[in-house]
């Protein structure tokens, strides 16, 4: 039998030397000859990414959003080919061929209208050998990136799990569905959609409008059962991710959320909202989560009867204020890393883009 490297509904991860973290999207399957050194490219989706196959990679299955460039001409060097494919100079105007709305497709007839710059190999090979040297030292300015913007995040989760919890502390304990509420929402039929602000509609909100406003749409007000303030805590009900804790938009909302109403005479809004965010209910939510439609849905049964613990209501905006505090902390140093990564990216970039306009000295 022969062990092929692929993850059903994943991705292929193509780790090598010169291909970390590679991902190729999986699709439909189909056996194509791919041997050591050939370079994969994706032409579907995120379009642009690419690796160099590695023995310990074979054998592969390739699914048919994936092309395989392999060199034929001994004047032209597998690497620098790899190189180039990775640059703006290849990847912009490819990009400007692609076609689709939903999802991007280029195919081999746009590539094969694409040229490359070909130097001697002997050049070629001195540009892969000063773009190793320098991509070197940005692979470890990235990884450390990395490791800090990942160290800011584990910041607020450790602060939260010891601050929100009783971790000891004499709390009073009850279930989740003795201290709230959750109301799911409502879903009035998409003919009813309007992409634009009216008078007498209103915002139905779904999980991605806390992400942006781009795909915002509004119902007429007298269609809306369900409504939410900007300081209510909304729930996503189904993944992936599932049970994402969401605040910060007026309007109904649909049948992918929930609002979680606390019982003021015990927590806070606040407390409430952080508290569940904590990742010990976010395991017990997946763990105990439903499939419904193809997707993770929170178990709401479940939900209401884990328990939790809390302190008096004088206690909980002490709490809330170091927890909002640490987050601001977190959010500024993510944002710090986030921007490290972005310029490190750049430079790679402009590396390329100098090495294949004949200005890499």
């Amino acid at each position: 039998m022969i062990n092929v490297r692929c993850v059903q509904d994943g991705f292929i991860d193509m780790t090598s030397a010169r291909a970390a973290n590679t991902e190729l999207a999986m699709g439909k399957w189909r056996h194509f000859q791919v041997d050591e050194g050939d370079i994969l490219f994706t032409t579907s989706g995120t379009i642009g990414r690419c690796a160099i196959v590695q023995a310990d990679n074979l054998p592969l299955l390739m699914n048919t959003s994936v092309v395989r460039f392999r060199s034929v001409d001994p004047s032209l060097d597998p690497v620098y080919l790899y190189l180039f494919l990775q640059s703006e100079g290849f990847q912009a105007p490819l990009k400007a061929l692609s076609s689709g709305t939903a999802i991007q497709n280029v195919g081999p007839t746009h590539i094969k209208t694409l040229s490359i710059p070909l130097p001697p190999l002997e050049e070629q090979q001195r540009i892969v050998a000063v773009l190793d040297e320098a991509f070197e030292g940005l692979t470890r300015a990235r990884t450390h990136a990395q490791t800090n913007l990942q160290n800011a995040r584990e910041l607020f989760e450790s602060a939260l799990d010891f601050e929100i919890l009783p971790n000891g502390r004499d709390w009073h304990q009850k279930t989740l569905g003795e201290v709230c509420q959750f109301v799911g929402g409502s879903q009035p039929p998409k003919s009813d959609f309007l992409p634009e602000p009216a008078e007498g509609l209103v915002r139905l909100i779904q999980i991605r409008d806390y992400k942006s406003d781009s795909k915002a749409v509004f119902i007429p007000i007298k269609l809306a059962r369900r409504f939410c303030t900007a300081d209510d805590i909304m729930i996503g009900r189904y993944g992936p991710p599932i049970f994402q804790i969401l605040r910060g938009i007026d309007g109904a909302y649909n049948v992918a959320l929930m609002k979680a109403v606390p019982e003021k005479s015990l927590v806070s809004n606040d407390f409430l909202f952080y508290y569940l965010k904590n990742r010990s209910l976010l395991r017990y939510v997946i763990t105990a989560s439903s499939r419904a439609a193809g997707q993770d849905g929170v178990n709401k049964d479940a939900l209401e009867a884990y328990p939790i613990g809390f302190p008096s209501l004088d206690e909980q905006p002490t709490i809330v204020a170091k927890l909002e505090a640490i987050q601001m902390f977190s959010c500024q140093i993510q944002t710090h890393y986030r921007t490290k990564l972005a310029d490190i990216d750049a430079l790679r970039q402009s590396l390329l883009q100098k090495a294949f306009a004949g200005e890499l000295t």
